[in-house]
């Protein structure tokens, strides 16, 4: 009886370093995986949260998280007003969930801040680009490669910047 035990305790022992050997390598293959996420595949997992922003030099952002790509984020704060943010502009973000979205589709991943922009300005959507130290508000013209115009008055000479999109740090609707 003696040996028995000891064989059973033997065993047992052998089953749990099997067990915990299992348990580190799923681990460290749940690390390296986790390596791999973009934040853009995290946000686009947490669509329909409410988020906080932290975009460099302003006021946090809040709002539902609508949309997400790997270059924009888009927050709804409640009736029509919108907050687009490109996501070089993001400082931190607070209640993303832990799901990851599945790689975005080959349309998908050509939605760029350009696009965006091409559709607040086909809609004519009166809007404030924090820009810079300031903010400049309108309606957008053309949308080039890496700029937006903001028309600020009745087209008068001086009434258009032109806005590099380095320079956006979000873009207010409603």
């Amino acid at each position: 009886m003696r040996w028995e035990s000891l064989f059973e305790d033997m065993e047992a022992q052998l089953a749990a370093a099997d067990r915990a050997g299992l348990r580190a390598d799923v681990a460290e293959l749940v690390r390296g995986e986790r390596a791999t996420v973009h934040l853009s595949d995290r946000l686009r997992g947490s669509v329909g949260r409410a988020l906080r922003v932290r975009v460099a030099g302003d006021e946090p952002l809040e709002g539902e998280l609508v949309d997400a790509t790997d270059e924009w984020l888009l927050l709804s704060q409640g009736g029509d007003r919108r907050v687009l943010v490109p996501l070089r502009a993001v400082a931190a973000v607070a209640g993303v969930g832990p799901h990851v979205a599945p790689e975005p589709g080959r349309v998908e991943r050509r939605l760029g801040l350009g696009h965006a922009l091409r559709v607040l300005a086909r809609d004519r959507a009166a809007v404030v680009l924090r820009a810079g130290e300031g903010d400049v508000g309108g309606r957008l013209g053309s949308v080039g490669r890496d700029y937006v115009d903001v028309v600020t008055g009745d087209g008068a000479p001086g009434a258009t910047w032109a806005i590099p999109f380095a320079a956006l740090r979000s873009v207010r609707t409603g």
